[in-house]
């Protein structure tokens, strides 16, 4: 995966702990791997460190010879701000960065770890805690083809992955995949709720929409037809499907909705970046 090359994974919290397993999970020596986080101490980090992963709390308590090849940022904006002028001498060695970090554009690092450093911008989505999510990446000019491809599967250990045209492209991602799942765990509410109004009780209504949500997914996932077709497959003339779908696919149904969250998501992402 880093062609016996080493990483340096500043913050392992939920993100980064879901992609330092997926990587050991696919067979990255954790010799290869070493954490900065405060929490570098803390019972939930020594299932990495038995399987040779250093960790440390401070990026000052690394040996003076350490050299790093990719440095994966995956902490808190406010943190970076504060912090990532110390890492401009891996820049200057030559390391890949990358960024898990919402918000920040590859002109902040490049302002911040001189206009010469490597840097992949990516955007990743919660279901990279169980390895079913989606990154997106996107690459300044300094990031070769052969480096462009280790960090690629990198964040492959946690899902799908796809690369951008254009950095501006994020804001867009941000609206259908960054907050998506949000949107998904909200219909799986409101659907649970049309259970409760229809007659249901509260909890066989959501274990109903519950499963109902999750399986359509992973239907989706593993069928060789789009999500055109599945909903075709399902909606029998004039049945009860049907029928409900004239009301989600009425002209002030549920597409228009859609479009004006994704467009609300992505003018946020903007506003903050």
């Amino acid at each position: 995966m880093l062609n016996n090359g080493t990483l340096l994974l500043v913050g392992c919290g939920k993100m980064g702990g879901a992609m330092l397993q997926g990587w050991l999970d696919r067979g990255l020596e954790g010799t290869q791997v070493t954490i900065v986080d405060p929490s570098a101490k803390a019972p939930y980090m020594q299932p990495f460190v038995d399987k040779g992963v250093q960790a440390v709390e401070a990026l000052e308590d690394l040996d003076g010879a350490f050299k790093p090849d990719y440095i994966l940022f995956a902490v808190k904006p406010q943190m970076i701000d504060a912090t990532i002028t110390s890492y401009q001498s891996y820049a200057k060695q030559g390391a890949v960065f990358l960024s898990v970090i919402a918000g920040k554009k590859i002109s902040f690092f490049e302002d911040n770890l001189g206009s010469d450093a490597a840097v992949v911008r990516t955007m990743p989505n919660t279901p990279a805690a169980v390895s079913r999510g989606m990154t997106v990446l996107y690459a300044n000019k300094n990031v070769s083809q052969a480096q462009a491809d280790i960090c690629e599967g990198l964040m492959a250990a946690v899902g799908e992955t796809a690369w951008l045209d254009a950095e501006n492209q994020i804001d867009a991602v941000t609206g259908v995949s960054g907050s998506g799942p949000a949107y998904i765990f909200y219909l799986a509410e409101c659907l649970a709720q049309a259970g409760v109004d229809a007659g249901l009780p509260k909890e066989l209504a959501q274990k109903l929409a519950d499963t109902t949500v999750s399986g359509a997914g992973e239907l989706l996932r593993l069928s060789d037809d789009n999500p055109s077709q599945l909903r075709v497959n399902v909606t029998s003339p004039n049945g009860t499907t049907q029928a409900a779908l004239e009301v989600l696919m009425a002209d002030d149904g549920l597409q228009p909705v859609m479009s004006k969250a994704v467009a609300a998501a992505a003018k946020r992402s903007k506003e903050l970046s």
